[in-house]
């Protein structure tokens, strides 16, 4: 069986005076669990089946918001060769809980009351269906990356803390944080004429900066580049530069559609999307895609800005990846809607 205090150990020395104050997002790690907590505190912790052992894909999502009074809510999906027959039974210590989906289940919050404490305390939990297929997940590594949960949230020593309870007020837990607002411009229709800029454009561009950076440049001319409008002046370049087995990149620049066109070269990077005016670059870790990394930026009307990051980082047989673990989000509205007004009573 498991100690919490044994765990405790282990992430003292990765818990620092004050880390519960910092704004930025954290991410941990440890044996088969991995946490991501976002800018707003949110945080996020998965678990997974033992990478050296012999089960199939199967994962555990606890996820809780930031601040006093706040529930985990528990998510299960298991994965693996051919079709799960039937409802689920996932079994841990003493608690037990039957008729989960076969897909992706969510636990009420009577059924996660009774399997927390048997999480904490036992070293693997087991999923089984109709027919005798079974699935374990691994807890190695659980409390840790709860205790660093708690003290993220600040919740350490206090009632509502998952590892280490006390009882300092759950007043004293940090809040949440609000979500930074970033207000979108989606772009205009393409102008007469558009088509013409890449080969305007092209010579503007520091063409030896790109070949430093890309892997594909040996055939660099005007028909590499990609033009698309921002705004009545504003255009936004495109152009292929990274290539691997299963990822690809690409080098982005706005510039003016009219000389000077003085292209500025963003940090965002990957396809663009007219629709809502993104960005989106995702990377994934293995070619079956069980990992992804993946980040967007949106346009302000002046430049890009970023607006969302995720990713998980364990590689374990989820084709697609088994969640999103978001480390960055933000609050998007539409510059061109109108305001919203408050009804009247």
């Amino acid at each position: 069986m498991k100690s919490a205090c044994v765990a405790a150990a282990l992430l003292l020395g990765a818990l620092s005076v004050g880390a519960a104050g910092k704004k930025d997002p954290v991410s941990f790690s440890h044996n088969d669990w991995e946490l991501v907590c976002d800018n707003t505190r949110t945080c996020r912790a998965a678990g997974y089946q033992a990478e050296s052992g012999v089960s199939e894909p199967v994962s555990m999502l606890l996820t809780r918001a930031a601040g006093p009074d706040q529930a985990v809510e528990v998510q299960l999906q298991v994965g693996g060769e051919g079709d799960v027959k039937g409802p689920l039974r996932f079994k841990v210590g003493k608690a037990s809980v039957a008729g989960l989906k076969p897909d992706t289940a969510t636990l009420d919050a009577q059924q996660v009351r009774a399997i927390l404490p048997e999480l904490l305390k036992s070293d693997e939990a087991t999923v089984t269906a109709n027919g005798g297929k079974k699935w374990t997940l691994s807890l190695a590594g659980l409390n840790a990356v709860l205790l660093k949960m708690d003290d993220t949230q600040g919740r350490i020593g206090t009632p509502g803390a998952l590892v280490r309870r006390g009882t300092k007020p759950e007043s004293s837990v940090l809040p949440a944080l609000p979500a930074p607002v970033v207000n979108i411009v989606k772009p205009p229709k393409a102008r007469p004429g558009d088509a013409a800029l890449p080969a305007r454009i092209f010579p503007s561009l520091d063409i030896a900066a790109v070949k430093e950076q890309c892997n594909n440049s040996t055939d660099l001319s005007a028909k590499s580049l990609d033009v698309v409008r921002l705004s009545g002046s504003k255009v936004l370049l495109s152009m292929g530069c990274g290539m691997g087995a299963y990822n690809y990149s690409s080098l982005l620049w706005i510039a003016n559609d009219k000389p000077p066109h003085a292209p500025v070269s963003l940090e965002a990077n990957g396809d663009f999307d007219d629709k809502d005016a993104s960005v989106t670059s995702a990377m994934k870790g293995r070619g079956i895609g069980d990992c992804w990394s993946s980040e967007t930026w949106h346009f302000n009307g002046t430049t890009f800005v970023r607006t969302g990051a995720s990713g998980d980082g364990m590689c374990r047989g989820f084709a697609g990846g088994a969640w999103s673990l978001p480390r960055y989000v933000s609050r998007l509205v539409d510059a061109a809607a109108p305001p919203l007004t408050p009804s009247k009573p």
